[in-house]
């Protein structure tokens, strides 16, 4: 049994965690890790789990989780995972880090984008980039793994196959992106309230968006080069979901059945990747709820432009779901151990 310790079980990519782990069948959470809750059932800060968690939450006391647990996911804030972390600590646990502290290689782009010092810029060289489909086999021999961000996680796998190959112009990559206000976070913030959220939709952090620079960095390692992009996201007011569409000028004449055959390449044995059938537009509604990322593509001929689309669920795919889909990888379980639901509908 994987004894599994939470710091910041009480955020909604926490109580998901929660949620998944408890369904999981080899692994168990030993820690509720809680500074705003302590001392307090978290089945009163969740009464979904009534019944279902009877454990206490407590503090954030890193060194002290891993005495006691094998493996440790923070669902934290900017910078505190990367104020925690250390060699001893390093050398008795793993660590799935939810945050971004440790995604960006160069910590002067990290300090920049996100207005932090970065308090271990010495783990960032081991640090593995936990996007599974992409970088299983160095997710395996990892201690640290970086969880990738909700809206980079879409974007890059909606991307990822077209670049790789060359078939696409990295470099006039625009991103629209859309998400759910679970997406912000359970904190009380006033642009996040129902009668500013209901019957509205906005962009948000134009050419600002902390996410810009994981996914110029990710898709940069696929073209081979650094590449810049456009990357625009939108509030729009549902709980759950993300949906990108992707902008980008080909660089040579290709069919529909050359761009489907890319992306059989690279997704076809993969289970949480699906490419649906031809003409038909990926929705947030069929993957709420699961692990999925679900895409498709576009050809415009008239433009010489492709448009992509993905769709997946933020709290999953785009937070715990990767999250115990990399838990898996670092202990030998089936990979998708603990993830094989069915999107709910409606």
């Amino acid at each position: 049994m994987i004894k599994v310790g939470i710091i910041g079980a009480t955020g909604y990519a926490g109580q998901e965690l929660v949620r998944l782990l408890k369904g999981h069948g080899n692994a168990e959470v030993k820690w509720f890790g809680s500074r705003s809750y302590i001392d307090k059932k978290y089945a009163q800060v969740y009464q979904n789990m009534f019944e279902i968690v009877e454990d206490t939450c407590l503090d954030d006391n890193m060194e002290e989780l891993a005495e006691q647990v094998d493996v440790i996911f923070t669902a934290t804030p900017q910078g505190l995972c990367a104020s925690m972390v250390n060699e001893d600590i390093l050398s008795k646990v793993k660590i799935i880090d939810l945050s971004a502290d440790f995604r960006i290689k160069d910590v002067s782009v990290y300090e920049e984008w996100y207005g932090l010092e970065h308090k271990s810029p010495q783990f960032l060289p081991e640090a593995v980039y936990g996007l599974c489909e992409i970088n299983r086999d160095k997710i395996r021999q990892a201690r640290l793994v970086a969880n990738p961000g909700c809206y980079t996680t879409c974007s890059i796998l909606t991307c990822y196959p077209l670049v790789k190959e060359g078939i696409i112009d990295a470099n006039t990559l625009i991103i629209d992106a859309k998400s759910g206000t679970s997406g912000a976070g359970r904190g009380a913030k006033l642009d996040n309230l129902f009668c500013e959220v209901n019957e509205n939709i906005k962009a948000y952090a134009v050419a600002t968006h902390r996410h810009t620079p994981e996914i110029e960095e990710q898709l940069g390692y696929a073209a081979g080069k650094e590449i810049t992009l456009n990357f625009t996201p939108h509030l729009v007011p549902m709980n759950r979901g993300i949906l990108v569409t992707v902008y980008a000028s080909l660089t040579k004449q290709v069919s529909y059945e050359e761009v489907k055959a890319v992306y059989d390449k690279y997704y076809g044995k993969e289970q949480f990747i699906r490419v649906l059938e031809k003409d038909v537009n990926p929705q947030t509604r069929w993957v709420e709820g699961s692990n999925y990322t679900d895409i498709n593509f576009k050809i415009d001929p008239r433009t010489n432009r492709i448009v992509l689309m993905g769709a997946i669920d933020n709290l999953v795919k785009g937070a715990a779901g990767q999250a115990v889909q990399n838990m898996n990888l670092l202990f030998g379980e089936k990979e998708s151990r603990g993830l094989e639901l069915v999107p709910m509908f409606p």
